[in-house]
């Protein structure tokens, strides 16, 4: 996870998912998070596939266990409210989860590139 472009590659994915879209006329933004929601059962499911995804090239790139804990957390709790019928749909609107996982991330990436500059 030390490649500029494999954090590039993940936030594409993330915003992808969360914010690729926008309601005309409004600031309102949305992904096929939100579109693949609307499907009953399925689409809350499929959406969490590239969150797994996105998890795993975190943890493979090396992210300390608290912030991996912490995107698999966040994503379960999108999923689990994002099931809910209509209100799930809401909520997969207004929460970002994809790219608060990859703030995390980058947040991460920035500490430990601040650690191997050394004194």
């Amino acid at each position: 996870m030390t490649e500029k472009r494999d954090f590039d590659d993940l936030e594409a994915l993330a915003n992808l998912l969360d914010a690729r879209f926008r309601i005309p006329f409004t600031n309102v933004r949305f992904g096929l998070d939100s579109l693949m929601g609307l499907v009953p059962g399925i689409g809350d499911a499929a959406t969490l596939l590239p969150a797994i995804y996105l998890i795993g090239r975190a943890a493979a790139g090396g992210a300390r266990k608290r912030v991996i804990l912490a995107m698999v957390l966040n994503s379960g709790v999108d999923a689990l409210f994002g099931a809910i019928p209509l209100l799930g749909d809401v909520f997969d609107l207004l929460n970002r989860s994809n790219q608060r996982n990859i703030r995390w991330l980058q947040k991460e990436m920035a500490r430990r590139a601040d650690l191997n500059k050394g004194p």
